[in-house]
Parts: structure tokens; sequence; C-alpha cells
């Protein structure tokens, strides 16, 4: 008798829930963008492969240019200091594990020693820099940077593996500080929050916030092999969820009148 499990009739895992978010200001929309495009730079980086050298290099070069567009280290160290002040309310609160509230105010200290420390114009060296003023001027025309458009860019992508990784790791090293900062603020900010069972009447779900104590986030979450998706839209005060039906790539998603479960996160 064959005592082996039957690996046939063991279940599947079960795919993870979908997250979709809505920033409902400015601020957070920077963040959420900042931080898609660090996860994208650092995934690509740790590829040997040229083309994986180019999404990264793509990806740090639009850092570059959000953060041209205001003071996002400001705003990251307001919000660092803000969130370690709103932590420090609850030393004097029942039920709070000490330990653990020690150790995320150390490290929003930390962060916001990090990020001062670097000064205003820690990115000069990005923005000073030939190759990448090079890459970023030709990225703006489709297929500029092709080899005989950018020889040297070719030269850097076919240099070995450990020299291209150690340079790009370099440049990476300095936005760290202002990346760690916001994935430590989006961290928070989710985690601070609780979700909620809410039902989209005719597919649509409108939502209206206090005054007081404005939204800055909103997270819809659905089932993995849901046939639909959220279409939000917004502002810190209040905001609307339509649930669209995905058809194929060559149509237009439409707007499902039945109605749809979900869970709901408002960050506040």
């Amino acid at each position: 008798m064959n005592s082996y499990p039957d690996m046939s009739a063991q279940a599947e895992p079960e795919a993870a829930p979908i997250v979709y978010e809505q920033p409902l200001n400015e601020r957070m929309r920077t963040f959420l963008r900042i931080e898609f495009l660090y996860t994208q730079a650092t995934f690509h980086s740790e590829s040997d492969s040229p083309w994986s050298s180019r999404a990264a290099i793509s990806s740090l070069l639009e850092i570059l240019a959000i953060t041209a567009r205001g003071d996002a280290r400001s705003d990251v160290l307001k919000e660092l200091e803000r969130q370690a002040n709103i932590l420090k309310e609850y030393q004097t609160k029942t039920g709070v594990d000490p330990a653990r509230l020690k150790s995320l105010m150390t490290n929003l200290v930390k962060l916001r020693n990090d990020l001062s420390a670097v000064g205003g114009n820690f990115m000069a060296p990005l923005r000073d820099s030939e190759f990448l003023s090079a890459v970023k001027h030709r990225s703006a025309i489709p297929g500029g940077t092709c080899d005989f458009d950018l020889p040297d860019y070719s030269f850097w992508l076919n240099r070995p593996v450990e020299i291209r990784a150690a340079e790009f790791d370099s440049w990476l090293a300095l936005i760290r500080p202002l990346c760690d900062g916001i994935a430590e603020l989006l961290w928070l900010t989710r985690q601070n929050a609780k979700r909620k069972s809410e039902v989209a009447v005719g597919g649509i779900f409108q939502l209206q916030f206090d005054r007081e104590n404005p939204c800055q986030l909103v997270r819809v979450t659905l089932p993995a092999d849901t046939e639909v998706f959220p279409e939000m839209s917004g502002s810190q005060h209040r905001c609307t969820i339509r649930f669209l039906n995905w058809l194929d790539a060559t149509a237009r998603p439409v707007h499902i009148e039945t109605d749809v479960a979900f869970l709901l996160t408002c960050c506040a």
C-alpha cells in the first residue's frame, strides 16, 4: 500500500486578496508614487540583466522628476514628527505594549535623524550627473535611449554586473533616507486604520469624512478571483467608489449594477 500523500488532493494555496488604493491629497499621491518607483527600482536592481538595469535607471529618474516638483524631504520630516508625537500619546494609555511602542518610536526618530542629516541638497549628485542627465533627456523621446543614441549608456549597460550594480547602489543610497521614511509613514498609515465590510449597492458606494479628521487614503480589498475592480475619486472630505466589470483588453470596462461586497479601510 502506498503510504505517500496524494499531492493532487492537497488544496492549492489561497490567492492573496487584491488591494486598491486611492490617495486623497497631493502629499499622499507623492508618497505612493515614490514608494512604487523605489520598489520597482530595487526589484530590477537585483537582476543581472541589462534590461533590468534600464528599468531600474528609469525608475530612479522618475523619482528625481517627482522630487524636483516639491519639497518631499520637508513633507516627510514633518510627517515623521507628527507620527512620533502621536505615538508619544500612547505612553500613558493602558493596554499598550511598551516594548513595541518604544521600537516604533526609536525607528521614527532614527529615520527622521537620517533624513535631517543628509541636508536639503542630498540629491544634487544625481541631478548634476551628466550621465544620468543625458539618459533622462533622451528618455523623453520614444526609443531615445537606443544604443546608437546613447553609446555611453550602452557601454555602461554592458559593463560587468558587479560594477554596474555597485554604481547603481551608490545612486540608490542617496535617496534611501527619503524612501525609507516614506515606507515607514505609509506602513503606519495603513496599519493604524481598521478594515470593515461594506456593500456597494448597485455598484456605487459614497463616503463622507469628518472635516475635523480628514481621510488621507482609501483602501478597497477584493478577492483575487473577482471579476470587478473599483474606480475611485474624491478629496479629503468625500469619496465615490464605482465598481467596473473587466471584459477584455479590447473593450472598455463597464459599470456593474449589482451589489458588490468589499472591505473598506479609511486611513487618516
